[in-house]
Parts: structure tokens; sequence; C-alpha cells
């Protein structure tokens, strides 16, 4: 009993005397903090779309355990700046304390209003600052974000908060989907270069209409977001070639919504671009598309013109880039790299022409089951049932086919006399090691078969300047120099950036260049 009556005591004592050196021992601040960073640029932000969180380290190198008296936003109450200081939110703070030789975090996060400091620019430039004590010891860091005005598309809410959906005419039937989102209006289907468009849910083009997206545009998509082109409907997106590769503004930018340079190249930030079974005469030239789920979603329409793809980038979809089911898709100087499934998948069949297009998979963030590309001629439902279709072509001319896996390209045929199943790479340079662990064998893979394979070259380096950043303009040591066929050179006469190619034409979507030493 003494002896838990000593421990109890001893206990008092400590807690007793913790609480004593916290009201006496700590001395106010005299001005000498130092931080981590003397201005905190909180990047560019969409009017009322919140930030990320940035985070200021506070530091007192002195042997004394300080208080500071006032920790505050210098436009207080009314800034549009919060802090978090300690574990506490708020604007204005008293009596913070940092212990001798420590450290603390301050963690600042913003949501602007950008019609609250309207001007005649697109863009505002918010500032306020985190002022610590006053008077003489008074020291300050400046907080920094560009705002930038957009045009906003989301679906309404009903009075359960929950938002509208898709209910879609197939057929003359009304059929309810559980895609949020909503029609675009007439007044809308021009997208223009004025001000970005940001997307919340999905934006959808009504039957038999055509949405136009002109040079310019940037069209930014919240988490799960995209476009969705209905029944008879179009879309065409009209990028134009830039002479200053610098200067990309005459092209069209597919993106998330959050601008923060983290944010650059995460893949999986919105949906998709869904070409919807029956939309019609979709075409897209000069555009980026990047950091998505799936890129572009062709669904159907396999003998008609379903899909034109020109001069197009698509990065970084966290499944596919291109996936294709039952369509048709003409693609030239077509460049894609980094997906976690396939970059270009065409799937139960379809119509597939690829000429001088790059087709890349260096995924290096997880297991990808699929190669650079893949191309079948079944579907398997939930339910285990699988449909065939006819693949009526699949043209691959001129192109690179290459990433960090082997094989790099993939035809997955369940063979039937009644279904088709027709392909042929012409002058391509290809990345398929044969290898009895592969699996890969039969008459789809004999590649001295001329009616399959023509001019093909494989597992040579391509020389790509930075796979891993999305760099696939090909160097002065590429083995894609001068292997083109120059019959569709003719049909594709420049490559992306504008390089006539006609006379010695490379592989892929660019003509060599001699990389600049670093």
């Amino acid at each position: 009993m003494k002896r838990i009556f000593y421990f109890i005591s001893c206990f008092l004592f400590l807690m007793l005397w913790s609480s004593c050196r916290k009201d006496f021992d700590f001395s106010p601040s005299t001005g000498t903090l130092t931080f981590s960073k003397d201005t905190v640029y909180l990047d560019t932000v969409f009017s009322n779309i919140g930030s990320s969180t940035y985070n200021l380290k506070v530091y007192n190198n002195s042997d004394n355990d300080i208080v500071i008296p006032s920790l505050k936003l210098a436009l207080g109450e009314d800034s549009e700046y919060r802090l978090n200081v300690d574990g506490m939110s708020g604007k204005i703070f008293e009596d913070v304390e940092i212990l001798a030789k420590d450290s603390m975090y301050i963690f600042i996060e913003t949501t602007i209003d950008y019609n609250n400091f309207a001007n005649s620019e697109s863009t505002y430039l918010y500032t306020d600052e985190i002022e610590f004590d006053s008077g003489t010891n008074a020291q300050k860091v400046d907080l920094v974000t560009l705002v930038r005005d957009a045009v906003f598309i989301y679906p309404s809410k009903g009075d359960d908060g929950i938002a509208e959906t898709l209910t879609l005419d197939i057929n003359g039937q009304q059929v309810e989907t559980t895609i949020q989102g909503r029609f675009l209006t007439e007044d809308e289907l021009t997208f223009t270069n004025t001000k970005p468009y940001v997307i919340y849910g999905y934006a959808a083009i009504p039957n038999n209409k055509t949405m136009t997206v002109e040079a310019g545009s940037r069209l930014h998509f919240h988490s799960d977001s995209g476009l969705f082109v209905s029944q008879g409907a179009s879309l065409q997106v009209n990028g134009t070639y830039s002479n200053d590769s610098e200067n990309l503004e005459n092209e069209v930018i597919f993106e998330g919504d959050r601008l923060e340079p983290s944010f650059s190249d995460t893949p999986g930030q919105w949906g998709t671009i869904w070409l919807y079974d029956g939309s019609i005469n979709n075409s897209i030239n000069y555009a980026t598309i990047k950091n998505a789920t799936v890129a572009i979603l062709s669904e159907g329409n396999p003998n008609d013109t379903k899909l034109i793809l020109k001069n197009t980038q698509i990065y970084n979809s966290s499944n596919f880039g291109v996936l294709g089911r039952n369509t048709s898709i003409t693609a030239e100087n077509l460049v894609i790299n980094n997906s976690g499934q396939s970059s270009f998948a065409g799937t139960l069949g379809g119509r597939y022409n690829v000429t001088h297009s790059t087709i890349a998979n260096y995924w290096s963030s997880s297991f990808r089951q699929y190669p650079a590309l893949l191309i079948n001629n079944y579907l398997v439902n939930d339910d285990d049932t699988t449909y065939l279709a006819d693949l009526s072509e699949a043209n691959f001319n001129n192109c690179i086919i290459y990433g960090n896996d082997n094989p790099e390209f993939v035809l997955d045929e369940i063979e039937d006399d009644a279904v088709a199943f027709n392909f042929k790479f012409t002058n391509c340079l290809a990345r398929f090691q044969v290898s009895s662990s592969n699996g890969y064998t039969g008459v789809n893979y004999d590649f001295e078969d001329a009616t399959h394979y023509e001019n093909m070259i494989f597992n040579e380096d391509p020389a790509f300047k930075n796979s891993s950043n999305n760099e696939l303009i090909i160097g002065e040591d590429s083995n894609a120099i001068n292997q083109g066929n120059t019959l569709y050179a003719n049909q594709v006469p420049v490559d992306l950036l504008n390089t006539n190619r006609t006379n010695t034409p490379d592989l892929g979507a660019y003509q060599h260049t001699v990389f600049e030493e670093e």
C-alpha cells in the first residue's frame, strides 16, 4: 500500500511540475523565429474549388521555450485562407507555444470565389500574410494564390442532395442510368478558348447534336467526370498546330481539375471521353488527353466512321488509353504512353487503321495485365457469357509498339469459322521476344507470314528521349530511322511536330531529332 501511495504521489508531483512549467517557463517570442519558406505559393486554383493542403514549418532555434502571443492571418476572419496550427483550425490564434530547439507545422488551405474579386482579367492573384507577434517582434510569411475564372458545368441536385443522373434515349426508349451528369443545352455545345471549362459529372451531348471544341480550349474534369456522346451525336475537337513548341495555345487539353504541380501526371483523376454506341463522325485533332481512367472509350459502329484521331497525345491513363469495343477507329500521329492496362485496346472485333503512331507503355506504378497493344475478337460478360464479333481489319502501318514489358502486343483470338480475324503489321518496330514461357504461339504469331507481317523490326531500341516523362520523340540512335513505307508516309506527310516525312520516313509519330545535351 505504501508503495502504491508513493507512486501516486510521484505521479501527481510530476503533473503539478509540468503544469507549473507551462505557466512560468515559456518566455515571449523575440522575433527570432525561422521558417521553411518566406512565401507559400498555393499554386493555381479554380474559383470555388478547394486547394490542396500546404504546409509551413516554424522553427524555434533558441535555447528557450517560447510563446507566440499572436499568430493570425493579416486579413483576419475575412481572409480566404484557412489555417491549422497544432491541430486547431482557425484564422486567429493566441499564445502558441514552441519548445526550445523545436518546431511546429502550420497547414494552409483556401477556397476562393473568383466573383468576389472579379476584374477584366480571367485570373486574379489573391494574397494574404501569416503574422507572428506584433510591434518590434513582428514577423510574417506571405501567402499567394492565383485564382482562375472558369465556366462550370455540373448536374443539378434534388432536395435530397443527390445529383441528377443521365436518362438516355435509346431507340426511342427512355433508359435511366446511374451516371451522374446532365445533357448540354444548345448554347453550351461550342467550347471556346475564352475561359477553361470545369466539368462535374458527365457532360452529355444530346442525341443527334454536335459538340464543337475550338482550338486552344481547356477542359478540366472533376473526379468521376467526363464527356458522354450519345446516339447520333458527334464530338468535334478542332485543335491546331502551334509553330512554337513552347506555346501550345492552339492545342486542346483534357485533364483533371487539380492544377497543382503534384497532380500534373497523376493517373485516374477523371473518367473518360465516352463515345457511346450509336454516336457518329467523332473527330479529335491536336489534343492532349491526360490523367484519365480511360482516356477514350469508343463503342459500336464498326462499319461507320466512328472516330478519327489525329495528332493526339494520350498519357497517364490508369486503365486504358484508347479502349475500343466492336468499333471503328482511324488514327494518325497518335502517341500513347503510361497506361495501367493497355495503351490501345481493340476488343470485341471492329475496324482499326493506325498509321505513323507511337503506342508505348512504360507504366511503372503497378503490375499491368495487358501489353501496350491488345487486339481481340470477344467480350466476356459478368455472367461468363462470351460474345464474338468480326475483326474486320486491324492495320498498323509505320508504327512503333514498345514498352517496358514483353511482349508489347497480343492478338487474342477465339477461333470460330464464322468470325473474321484480319490484321496486318507493316513496317513497324515492335517489342515481342519469343519465349517458351509467354505461351504466344500459333498462326497469329508467325512472323514469316507476309499476309500478317511485312518489314518488321523486333526488339530494337526506339531510343525515345525520355519515356518515363512521356517524351517519345526518337533520337539519332533510334532503330526506327528511315524504316517507314513511303506509301503511308505520303498519306500522313508531316509528323506530330509538323516536320515533313515524305522523303525519308521514320517510324512512329515523330521524325527523329538530335537531342540537346542537358
